[in-house]
């Protein structure tokens, strides 16, 4: 029997990276999968075809599939989803709440418009969808889960990355005060923390071998994590084998969060 076999879920931002990863993972474990994108008239090409390529391979393992476009930053955009998502399967067991964007600059030229873009689509999303989600899962009368993907920034201090170090850590308070708010409904609410991932939007550091030395450099493991292996904690967490857990962030890592600098002993008296 597959661990999520007969389930419908939700994952927003789900064509590329980790959302991708999760989606075939969720598919692999038995779930019908709805996979949110978000275009702009750039991009929308190369985003549809990565989420068709998702669908296509998710009825290879024998489950259904959705393509549910909208900008989760848009009230107007998560409701359609939600009314897409319930049209078709009249139920959802999980949303994941995963889409997400981060810009780099130094917070003192840092341009209010790009913060507030960050914010809402990090955090704003996650708060809509949860909304959403909470609603029917409230209405059904039989619980629900929600899970959050945020980053170990969300207690890690990042740098030139203000916004999505905020937005992360936001993302990390709402799912444990939803996760206190709606135990007694049968709502379980858990985060996964990736660390360095091997994923499109880390491109830059990846395909430079110095830079990626670096990074690597301060994971105790040594290597870049990969999507499939923050899919699998994501499949877990949405399983029975996770149902006496709720309100927790899961760090996937690599040891990031060690403080690696602490390996070779160097406090006084040691």
């Amino acid at each position: 029997m597959k661990r999520l076999e007969g389930m419908n879920v939700l994952i927003t931002g789900g064509s590329t990276g980790i959302g991708r990863a999760t989606a075939i993972r969720f598919a692999e474990e038995g779930a019908n999968v709805a996979i949110n994108y978000h275009t702009s008239e750039e991009e929308a090409e190369i985003t549809l075809s990565e989420a068709q390529k998702t669908c296509s391979l998710i009825r290879e393992k024998g489950c259904q599939e959705m393509l549910v476009q909208g900008d989760v930053a848009n009230e107007e955009d998560v409701m359609r989803i939600f009314r897409e998502v319930l049209g078709a399967w009249k139920k959802l067991d999980v949303l994941v709440n995963n889409a997400g964007i981060q810009t780099a600059s130094p917070t003192h030229e840092a341009d209010v418009g790009t913060y507030d873009r960050v914010l809402a689509v990090n955090l704003r999303g996650a708060f809509l969808c949860s909304r959403e989600a909470v609603r029917h899962f409230l209405d059904r009368g039989s619980g629900g889960i929600i899970l959050n993907n945020t980053s170990v920034h969300e207690t890690v201090p990042k740098p030139y990355y203000a916004a999505y170090a905020a937005s992360k850590a936001g993302i990390g308070a709402l799912g444990k005060t939803l996760a206190l708010e709606y135990a007694d409904k049968g709502i379980r609410v858990n985060t996964v923390a990736p660390g360095a991932i091997a994923t499109p939007i880390n491109r830059e550091w990846l395909e430079d071998p110095e830079r990626r030395a670096e990074v690597e450099g301060h994971i105790p493991i040594g290597r870049a994590g990969r999507a499939e292996e923050i899919a699998a904690v994501f499949a877990f967490l949405a399983s029975d084998d996770a149902a006496y857990i709720t309100g927790q962030t899961i760090y996937v890592d690599g040891g990031l969060t060690l403080c690696s600098d602490f390996r070779t002993p160097w406090s006084s008296g040691i």
